[in-house]
């Protein structure tokens, strides 16, 4: 039996200490090969200008960027401090004229209808306190015919994967971040549901390894 859930912040990741562990481990993952930068690719978004929703420290979108040409990303991030991390990392990247990071709410995006050719985000939904709010966001910033992509934990993932996963997050300070996320993370049938209630009801839902990824294009 699934456990229910347990509901997490919604205001991101805070404090120069858990910025700084929870940019390692991010790093970490871009090392590793394990961003989700090819699925994003994949789903379709691979031109014109994007919106990251929840960048943290800005891995995904750089690597985005970095393997897509002619391409800007406007990235809306709720913790300064991520922020100012994420800017940094774009300046190692070089790619600093390409990306802008702008403080921001995923319930209230600052930015005009039918503004992107893209949006995607991994590993925020679970911090939503109102996702269909947000699902209904992203419709109204994407352009007619642009596509989304959206991922995060499942907290019905197998019980051994879970425990594995949680042996693998480095550094060990961040583990008990993990625990917390999966345990606020969504079923895919939990989302399912949300999503039937939203302007994104059309979306694909599949499940992952540990998790699920939702994909579609606003009608146009």
């Amino acid at each position: 039996m699934v456990k229910p859930r347990i509901i997490e912040t919604d205001e991101g990741i805070q404090g120069e200490f858990d910025v700084q562990t929870y940019d390692s481990m991010m790093r970490s993952l871009r090392d590793k090969g394990w961003m989700e930068t090819g699925h994003i690719i994949r789903s379709g978004i691979t031109h014109g200008s994007a919106l990251e929703i929840g960048p943290g420290p800005g891995y995904l979108g750089l690597e985005w960027l970095k393997k897509t040409e002619g391409t800007t990303l406007l990235a809306v991030e709720i913790s300064p401090e991520m922020t100012k991390i994420a800017e940094t990392n774009a300046r190692e990247y070089g790619l600093e004229g390409r990306v802008k990071y702008v403080k921001g709410d995923a319930h209230q995006i600052p930015f005009d209808d039918n503004t992107f050719d893209g949006v995607f985000t991994n590993g925020s939904l679970h911090e939503w306190s109102q996702p269909i709010r947000v699902f209904d966001e992203v419709y109204r910033v994407l352009k007619p015919g642009a596509k989304y992509f959206i991922s995060d934990m499942r907290r019905d993932t197998n019980p051994f994967v879970m425990w594995f996963m949680k042996l693998m997050v480095e550094p060990k300070e961040i583990r008990p971040g993990f625990v917390s996320s999966m345990n606020a993370s969504y079923t895919r049938d939990e989302i399912r549901a949300t999503l039937d209630q939203s302007k994104l009801k059309e979306s694909a839902v599949a499940k992952t390894f540990m998790g699920f990824e939702i994909s579609g294009r606003k009608n146009k």
